[in-house]
């Protein structure tokens, strides 16, 4: 039976004789350990921002547009013909299944001007469900009242953006801006909701959407909207919804069988799913990749086992002649192999969480570490040891003592 205990302590032995062979020896698994917790890290942490933005933007909803205007045969895009109405955003409340709110919205960029201080920005007109479906949180002052919109009153709610360039650090409420040339009253502020992608979702104002009809934007077609967001119950019912929608507007604005739609519809729900399966693809794909230093960190250990083989083939004979066995002069070599793989690996489990953690410092992003990464890499990296020091370990007992004794 195999002394474990003696041939561990003969390995540790072994590799204390050449330590700066056998620390060059485990830098490969310590890059290769690294790279994975580090490459899954960031993927993990740009998988959660993304769930984040999504959620701040709302959740389980549906897009709908208006159609597409096209000037000397170009298509000026969606939302550019006048198709979509607040009458339609009533009849889809009523009669769509699985609807929790319905928020029209009529949009368009406006200069905006507060004394001497002006900003290019998108004014929205809205209806007070409107902050409920985009998850908008008023931070101070109040939001719209149903007299608001009965009155068309010039009312506004400002974003964190708006107030910072406008007011700077005097406080915006009861304030008069001009939103174009017409004069508005600052009745509340937004709760901050930062940068999705290129776009920054504080940088807006909200007005009434009878406001923004009548005094603001003007249209040749009253009661007009440039889109309808609708708040689904749940992600099963935003598909109930989306078909009811769908059937709901198209006979609104009488299309025929073969007629196509004169509006769009999207679901986030689709978007959110795709976006997740993007950065969790593009997470396995850098992890792979940082995989591959694993497999050069085996590599380096067999070749290194190999030299210390041969090195070694005095010292194999001896211990076969006083008794070892072949089984013997594995283990030794394969623990060895496998006791520089761990140490690798515990020495790049640690470096990869520091390294990640600077990362997300340094570049203010991310980062998200877990238990699970860490087992997976560091198990992996004994796996390698224990695969590419076999061959080696190997070769050493197949070695004849008496030849061995006689290698110079």
């Amino acid at each position: 039976m195999i002394d474990f205990k003696s041939t561990l302590k003969i390995a540790l032995n072994s590799l204390k004789v050449n330590k700066m062979r056998s620390a060059l020896t485990s830098l490969g698994i310590i890059i290769g350990v690294a790279a994975v917790i580090i490459m899954l890290a960031i993927g993990s942490g740009a998988n959660k921002q993304v769930q984040a933005n999504m959620e701040s933007m709302g959740s389980n909803l549906l897009t709908i547009r208006s159609a597409t205007a096209k000037t000397g045969g170009v298509s000026m895009g969606m939302g550019t013909k006048p198709t979509l109405s607040i009458k339609d955003a009533d009849a889809i409340k009523k009669q769509s299944r699985g609807v929790e709110a319905v928020a029209p919205v009529l949009n368009s960029s406006k200069q905006v001007m507060y004394g001497n201080q002006n900003w290019s920005t998108t004014v929205y007109g809205i209806t007070t469900p409107y902050l409920y479906v985009k998850n908008y949180e008023i931070n101070s002052g109040r939001p719209f009242v149903k007299d608001d919109d009965l009155n068309a009153a010039k009312v506004a709610i400002i974003g964190s953006t708006i107030e910072k360039e406008l007011f700077g650090d005097v406080n915006s409420l009861d304030k008069t801006i001009r939103i174009g040339n017409v004069p508005f009253k600052v009745i509340g502020t937004l709760k901050s909701k930062g940068q999705m992608g290129p776009m920054d979702q504080d940088d807006l104002i909200f007005i009434p959407i009878t406001t923004a009809q009548r005094k603001v934007f003007g249209t040749d077609f009253p009661g007009s909207v440039n889109q309808i967001i609708v708040k689904a119950k749940s992600i099963e019912d935003s598909t109930i919804a989306q078909s009811d929608i769908r059937e709901i507007l198209r006979r609104r604005h009488n299309l025929g069988k073969t007629q196509e739609d004169d509006f769009q519809i999207r679901n986030s729900a689709e978007f959110q799913e795709k976006m997740k399966s993007t950065v969790q693809t593009f997470a396995i794909l850098l992890a792979s990749i940082a995989s591959v230093s694993l497999i050069v960190g085996g590599i380096g250990i067999m070749n290194i086992m190999l030299v210390s083989v041969t090195e070694r083939t005095k010292e194999i004979g001896i211990r076969m002649a006083i008794g070892a066995r072949a089984q013997d002069i594995r283990m030794q070599f394969l623990i060895e192999a496998l006791v520089l793989s761990l140490l690798g690996g515990l020495i790049g489990v640690i470096s990869g969480i520091v390294i990640a953690l600077l990362v997300g410092v340094l570049f203010n992003t991310a980062i998200v570490i877990t238990i699970s990464p860490i087992l997976l890499s560091f198990g992996f990296s004994g796996l390698v040891g224990i695969g590419f020091g076999y061959y080696p370990a190997y070769k050493a007992s197949l070695l004849n003592p008496i030849d061995a004794l006689r290698y110079e």
